[in-house]
């Protein structure tokens, strides 16, 4: 948990460009070309699962979770999950993430996937996707591809290509 004066809130599109700026800076012009970004373009994120953290009038955080399907099965795919730099390390990501994952429980949503860094995820639930169980858009490595489930055993014969949602 962070010591900060965290705000979480819904995101809405007053705080698109912030973000934007927030991503740029966090992950780079090489952001476009990687495989989770390619299972977002041209996908609205859910609006009521995205939430942002500011520091008084400072955004500092953002997370977005987007639809997709894995094979034939409903999914979530969560990114990008983004701190501004100077306030790493303080509980940021962590609350943003147990706010969106707690949203989709809530929203009836049964799995959530996403590739990143298994010691930071797991934390909150993820687990390491089974190798050739999930296949994705591109390359990534499978360590890295991983596994929410929000509800006891939603992984369970879940199989398949990840592909959008479009809406």
């Amino acid at each position: 948990m962070t010591s900060l004066p965290l705000d979480i809130l819904a995101e809405t599109p007053d705080y698109a460009l912030a973000i934007e700026k927030l991503h740029e800076r966090g992950f780079g012009p090489g952001r476009f070309a990687r495989t989770a970004f390619r299972l977002r373009e041209g996908v609205r994120p859910f609006a009521d699962l995205s939430f942002i953290a500011r520091v008084g009038t400072l955004l500092v955080g953002s997370v977005r979770l987007s639809p997709i399907r894995i094979g034939a099965t409903p999914a979530i795919l969560l990114g990008p999950l983004a701190v501004e730099p100077a306030f790493m390390a303080r509980g940021i990501g962590t609350a943003l993430l147990e706010r969106s994952l707690a949203a989709s429980r809530e929203g009836g949503h049964r799995l959530v996937l996403l590739v990143g860094d298994e010691e930071f995820y797991a934390r909150v639930g993820f687990r390491k996707v089974p190798p050739g169980r999930v296949l994705v858009p591109g390359p990534v490595d499978p360590n890295r591809l991983l596994i929410c489930e929000l509800v006891a055993d939603a992984f369970e014969g879940v199989s398949g290509m990840a592909s959008a949602e479009r809406r």
